[in-house]
């Protein structure tokens, strides 16, 4: 049984899925999955439609951060399927910091603070480890550049 937890209507958080996966997922019909795996490329099932799978290479040590400029490639491929009423899977190894980490981004691209998104992820999703110090501060970075930006817009 796949391993994920509904945040909000349009986002979804998880830890890794395989292959044998594909079946619930295409039934749960999400518009896109974001994988933040370093290690392991997403199935290729995942590569083929229905889905859209946008792969980010990341860890999660305090010794290699995940950058604000990856958490905005995941943002940027998710905030526009989300303003169209579309659902969107971010999953890592365990579904605790990397996966969180990105979804935070994206309910603060929605308009959340760092502080209410940690909350949903954390209510939605016991594992949920956003506050681990390196990935609060990683999220609080992104929200800084995420506010600094829409001033510019």
């Amino acid at each position: 049984m796949i391993d994920i937890s509904r945040v909000t209507d349009y986002l979804y958080v998880g830890s890794r899925v395989g292959k044998e996966h594909a079946d619930e997922l295409k039934v749960l019909n999400f518009d896109l999955i974001i994988s933040m795996i370093g290690q392991l490329p997403p199935d290729k099932i995942y590569t083929l439609p229905p889905f859209k799978t946008l792969w980010i290479k990341t860890y999660d040590t305090f010794l290699t951060p995940i950058s604000v400029k990856k958490l905005l490639a995941g943002v940027e491929a998710a905030y526009p399927i989300i303003q169209n009423k579309g659902k969107v899977l971010v999953f890592c190894m365990e579904g605790k910091r990397r996966s969180v980490a990105m979804a935070a981004a994206i309910l603060i691209s929605m308009g959340k603070s760092v502080e209410q998104a940690t909350d949903l992820l954390t209510t939605a999703r016991t594992v949920a480890d956003p506050r681990r110090w390196y990935i609060r501060r990683q999220i609080q970075a992104f929200e800084s550049y995420w506010r600094k930006r829409q001033l510019r817009v």
